[in-house]
């Protein structure tokens, strides 16, 4: 009894809460707003920080405060390190300051406990003031789920693996996300099901016929190939607008790339994790083409073909769409199976665990 009043009285605990959010790209920020938005319905106080996309897309329903941001640098869609790298030390100043200022805030702001979308700044903030860390991201799998993935990528795995334990090495506890099981290393991880937009749980998909494209970074070679498929499809990420043959290329726009994705036939795009778990979701056939050099998009393609959810080739040629259009029936069958769930799990478990820390 006395137990049960004590585990009461911990959930119930508010917390003054450091969420940090990367800005890369709209996965992280898109999964942080569902999560924030539980943690305030719980009570706590929530004090957003991110920069770049994660700034933009999460200032509309919260305040956030602007850090600094690591930033890839993409060519002709592979990630360069060492032009990353060239990238983000020119900005180091700007890290140390943002570091510094955050640190005051994080002081002024009475936090209690940090939570990292695979966001540096307020990781080290937490660390630098002894505070409880969790981690939420997919990319921890790398370094606490035991993968498999193409041998030829060893080197990139072992690049990644080391990115990754640099950028956030010594977290309380990591609640890791994945679209497939794996087994976890150590005692703090926990793998657990994709955090989904609620507007994608709402979304009732349907198939009017054509395929979903989505590219990181415009691809004319692309363009030109899908060209010569005798079937529609509908472009996203391209930098262009209007009809174009079989092709019909459209400028961003969340509520309209996802009217899209709900209603296409199959997906073919870049492997990134949210547009991957969401198409899974919505029971769509995937092609995944992962961005050169960036071996997380690598380890997503590999479990997206491993489990016979679509297929993964890194480089398309007509042949291939083609192939992958015939055997879509082959795939959507396959999904039938996907363990589709809401956020549940994962919010139930970062509950137990502030409760644990707080």
């Amino acid at each position: 009894m006395t137990a049960l009043l004590e585990y009461i009285t911990h959930s119930h605990k508010m917390a003054n809460i450091l969420y940090g959010v990367n800005g890369e790209g709209s996965g992280h920020s898109t999964r942080s707003k569902e999560v924030i938005r539980h943690l305030m319905g719980k009570g706590h106080a929530v004090h957003v920080v991110s920069f770049d996309r994660g700034l933009r897309n999460l200032s509309a329903d919260f305040d956030v405060t602007e850090i600094y941001g690591l930033r890839f640098a993409y060519v002709k869609n592979q990630v360069r390190y060492r032009k990353t790298v060239a990238k983000n030390l020119i900005t180091v100043p700007s890290a140390a300051r943002s570091l510094k200022k955050l640190s005051h805030l994080a002081e002024q702001w009475k936090i209690g406990l940090v939570c990292t979308d695979f966001e540096p700044v307020s990781y080290r903030v937490g660390h630098h003031l002894g505070l409880p860390i969790i981690s939420i991201d997919n990319q921890h799998a790398l370094t606490h789920a035991r993968l498999e993935y193409p041998k030829h990528h060893r080197a990139e795995a072992v690049t990644a693996k080391l990115v990754t334990r640099l950028l956030i090495p010594h977290a309380t506890e990591y609640l890791i996300t994945a679209f497939f099981r794996a087994p976890v290393k150590g005692k703090r991880a926990y793998l657990l099901p994709p955090i989904l937009r609620q507007e994608v749980l709402d979304t009732k998909p349907s198939d009017r016929g054509f395929t979903l494209v989505y590219v990181t970074s415009p691809s004319d070679e692309l363009a030109a190939m899908l060209k010569r498929v005798r079937h529609p499809f509908i472009c996203y990420g391209f930098n262009r607008e209007g009809k174009d043959a079989n092709l019909t290329f459209k400028s961003p726009s969340l509520a309209g790339f996802l009217r899209d994705l709900a209603a296409c036939h199959a997906v073919v795009a870049n492997s990134g994790f949210s547009l991957i778990c969401e198409a899974l979701q919505l029971g769509k056939p995937y092609l995944a083409i992962p961005v050169r050099h960036q071996f997380e998009q690598v380890l997503n393609a590999y479990y997206v073909d491993k489990k016979a959810y679509g297929a993964y080739w890194e480089e398309l040629t007509k042949e291939r769409v083609e192939s992958f259009l015939f055997n879509v029936d082959l795939f959507r069958k396959n999904l039938a199976h996907y363990p589709r769930q809401d956020n549940t799990a994962l919010f139930t478990k970062l509950d137990q665990l502030i409760a644990k820390h707080v």
